[in-house]
């Protein structure tokens, strides 16, 4: 018995090293090896399910964590919340997630995580009121909370904010007391509410407030935008995928067929995808996180590594990545695969899925850049805290546009934001087009209640198409002279690093 316990107890020191040094193969197979040996043990199953999740096998991953729960894991409601996160944001079942989380809640019904994801999910699937009601819990239980009071406001249209709940946006703002993170959340909140009720100065002045805050809630972890850099990663794209030749491998085997909606943030992408996605031949996964993953850490250093890489490597690579998307969406003739910053990663897919079709999302520079500014974006794009750095950004992008435009001309097609709004039908009637689909009434509806949307734009795209967000920025005018200025530039002058 001594030695069977010394071996577990050795195995189980190498599971965890495995686990901190982010060797997820190799914990995964420790962890294993452990549950042979005990398997009624709930922490070794309820490890093994993260661990999982992290190498996406998520089916993997809910039985584990119900293995966990079977055996009586500590802290259950933990385990039904990262059950439903699964469900929710891999696997694209948003009701069952729910059941997840009510679950948590049964357990513990002031568990303030499973309450966020909730009202998110809430938000997800257009149900503005329960969303409302479960800010309301969270508040409830913690009074001080700045995330959950900004999620609240920004729920509410923007032009029927309350009187009192802008009043206390402006006071939570102004508290110094409050971390960073949290006023910055609520700065982008009172921002809206202001634009939404006309009052433009007093909002650019909340955004740039929020901004600011959201900088320095990174302390030292933040890293600055770095324009000489990011101009140096471009060219180095463009040298690494100098020409359309290259994989070997023959279409996908079959369904689904991806398709890759790429562009700036905040120029369409969104609404487009939510568009198609009412089409009866189209599943919308919306931001997946699988190309940069694929580009930044399989194929790293990026691109040489992508552009160098074996047919073989990236036949495997691409079958991955198909069964993700059949996994979640079952039947589905073609998934689109919305991640803004695909355009970096354009020489990757058409190397993986030569005859992947890509839509390129634009919008007015001057409304777009503005309309990034006004976004709360994670710090790690830093680019999007400061107008001119938004302005280089946008200005880089359309330069690696242009070359893959000109590699893959019959493959890329150019959506105009304003041309969409203003011209829904011919648009999407193009668009299915060049998919290769007939047209469906429905693409023209208004999302319909029940369907999961994940977007800082929930609320926005399950309106009728609209066209108020078109030259949003004639109400800024003045505090974008110099970003306006930079865009028009012919030959734009380097900008110095803030």
């Amino acid at each position: 018995m001594a030695d069977t316990d010394g071996s577990y107890q050795s195995l189980l020191r190498a599971a965890h090293r495995y686990r901190n040094a982010g060797l997820i193969r190799e914990a995964i197979d420790a962890y294993q090896r452990l549950l042979a040996m005990r398997p009624d043990a709930p922490n070794t199953w309820y490890n093994l399910a993260r661990l999982q999740r992290q190498a996406r096998q998520y089916e993997a991953a809910l039985a584990s964590y119900q293995r966990a729960l079977d055996a009586g894991v500590e802290s259950p409601e933990e385990a039904h919340l990262n059950r439903g996160v699964i469900l929710s944001d891999d696997l694209h079942r948003p009701l069952q997630a729910e059941r997840e989380l009510e679950a948590a809640l049964r357990l513990n019904p002031a568990y303030v995580a499973a309450l966020f994801n909730l009202a998110t999910l809430h938000e997800d699937l257009g149900r503005r009121e329960a969303a409302e009601r479960t800010y309301e819990r969270i508040l409830a239980l913690e009074p001080g909370n700045l995330e959950a009071l900004a999620r609240y406001a920004q729920i509410q249209p923007a032009a029927e904010t309350s009187d009192e709940l802008l009043q206390t946006l402006r006071t939570r703002l102004g508290d110094p007391r409050g971390q960073a993170a949290g006023r910055a959340a609520v700065g982008f909140a009172l921002g809206r509410a202001l634009d939404g009720r006309g009052d433009y100065a007093a909002a650019f002045a909340a955004y740039t407030e929020a901004n600011r805050l959201s900088r320095a809630s990174a302390g030292a972890r933040f890293l600055p935008y770095d324009r000489a850099a990011h101009e140096r990663l471009i060219e180095r794209i463009i040298a690494a995928f100098p020409a359309a030749a290259g994989s070997t491998q023959g279409a996908p085997p079959g369904p689904p067929a991806p398709v890759f909606i790429c562009g700036m943030f905040r120029s369409g992408s969104t609404l487009l995808e939510q568009l198609l996605a009412r089409h009866r031949r189209i599943g919308a996964a919306g931001e997946l996180d699988w190309l940069p993953r694929i580009a930044h850490e399989t194929l790293a250093p990026y691109p040489q590594a992508a552009a160098a890489a074996a047919p073989e490597r990236l036949a495997a690579l691409a079958a991955q990545y198909l069964e993700h998307l059949a996994t979640a969406f079952p039947g589905a003739a073609q998934v689109t695969d919305k991640r803004p910053d695909n355009f970096l990663y354009i020489g990757l897919i058409k190397r993986l899925f030569p005859t992947a079709k890509i839509v390129h999302t634009t919008r007015d520079p001057l409304d777009n850049c503005l309309s990034v500014f006004f976004l709360h974006l994670d710090q790690s794009m830093s680019y999007a805290l400061d107008l001119l750095d938004i302005g280089h950004y946008y200005r880089q992008s359309t330069r690696l546009m242009a070359h893959w435009k000109r590699l893959f001309p019959g493959d890329i097609l150019e959506v105009h934001y304003d041309t969409l709004v203003r011209e829904p039908r011919a648009v999407i009637e193009r668009l299915l087009g060049f998919l290769g689909l007939e047209w469906d009434e429905r693409c023209l509806e208004p999302a319909p209640a029940g369907r999961s949307v994940k977007t800082a734009s929930v609320w926005q795209v399950r309106q009728s198409v609209y066209q108020s967000s078109s030259g949003r920025s004639r109400h800024y005018l003045g505090q974008l002279d110099a970003l306006r200025a930079y865009l028009n530039e012919s030959a734009p002058r380097p900008l110095p690093q803030r």
